[in-house]
């Protein structure tokens, strides 16, 4: 498929997609006429990537990480390393602290909506 039909099936823009081939986190091939042109699994792909973007991973750790989630059929990837699992913990951490800074500020914005709600 074209990159438009990509984007169009994934909701990312075509921007979006060239970046993610600059960052070695998408592949295509190209066609005799210069366009890219990407398989089926593409649109999988890309929804994976933006599933780690929106978890707050950042390009150079998607690039490790794509090649050890889990494979279409369903089985666990045998390649993901000690010091990856290691790395994503840390950053489930990371994430998790967040949440919980995110709670505390919810719980301090609803005291004074409390509050304002009193006088």
């Amino acid at each position: 498929m074209r990159i438009g039909e990509l984007a169009r099936r994934t909701g990312v823009s075509e921007r979006s997609l060239r970046y993610y081939e600059t960052q070695g986190l998408l592949a295509s091939e190209r066609t005799p006429g210069g366009h890219r042109a990407y398989p089926q699994a593409a649109v999988d792909r890309v929804v994976r990537i933006q599933e780690l973007y929106a978890a707050g991973l950042h390009s150079a750790k998607i690039r490790q990480l794509l090649p050890c989630m889990r494979d279409q059929d369903g089985g666990p990837s045998a390649i993901a390393t000690p010091r990856l699992v290691a790395d994503l913990t840390a950053e489930r951490e990371r994430i998790d602290r967040m949440i919980a800074d995110l709670v505390r500020s919810r719980e301090t914005l609803d005291e004074v909506i409390d509050a304002a709600g009193d006088a």
